[in-house]
This record gives structure tokens, C-alpha cells and sequence, in this order.
């Protein structure tokens, strides 16, 4: 399965459970990154971390390490910016 921190920039998935737990996991957990939820990778920053996710309408900043924890399923490329 990929992890949220591999995919390339303007590409769709669906959240899957996270794989460990941290205070800064259950945090994002408590602002909707909950499995089944529909994300967008949005950007990188210019040396790849950290990524910007568009999460329900909210655009949201975390490190690739944290990103990490979460598994994708579901994964859409889509090559033009929208």
C-alpha cells in the first residue's frame, strides 16, 4: 500500500488507518483525516517537505514524516493543474 507522503503532487486517494499512533497522529485524527476521507496532495515545498493537502475544503500543511503514517488507497494521478 502507498503512504500519503509518496504520492506526487495533484493526486487524489482515500485515507486509510493510520500505522502508528502519535500525539501529532491523533491531532490530525481530530481534524478529519480519518479513513475514507478523500485528500488531494496538493503541493511540495520547494526541498519536499513539508506537503500542503486539500482535506475537506481545508488546505492543510504537515510534515512528510507524519504523512508517512497514513496509507492511501485509490490513488488518482491527474497531470493538469485545476
Amino acid at each position: 500500500m502507498r503512504t500519503l507522503d509518496s504520492l506526487p503532487a495533484r493526486t487524489h486517494a482515500i485515507l486509510a488507518a493510520p500505522s502508528w499512533s502519535s500525539p501529532v497522529i491523533v491531532r490530525l485524527l481530530e481534524l478529519g483525516m480519518t479513513p475514507g476521507t478523500s485528500i488531494e496532495l496538493v503541493r511540495r515545498a520547494p526541498f519536499g517537505d513539508p506537503i500542503e493537502i486539500l482535506l475537506r475544503g481545508t488546505r492543510l500543511c504537515m510534515r512528510r514524516a507524519d504523512a508517512a503514517a497514513f496509507g492511501v488507497t485509490d490513488v488518482e494521478e491527474h497531470g493538469a493543474l485545476r
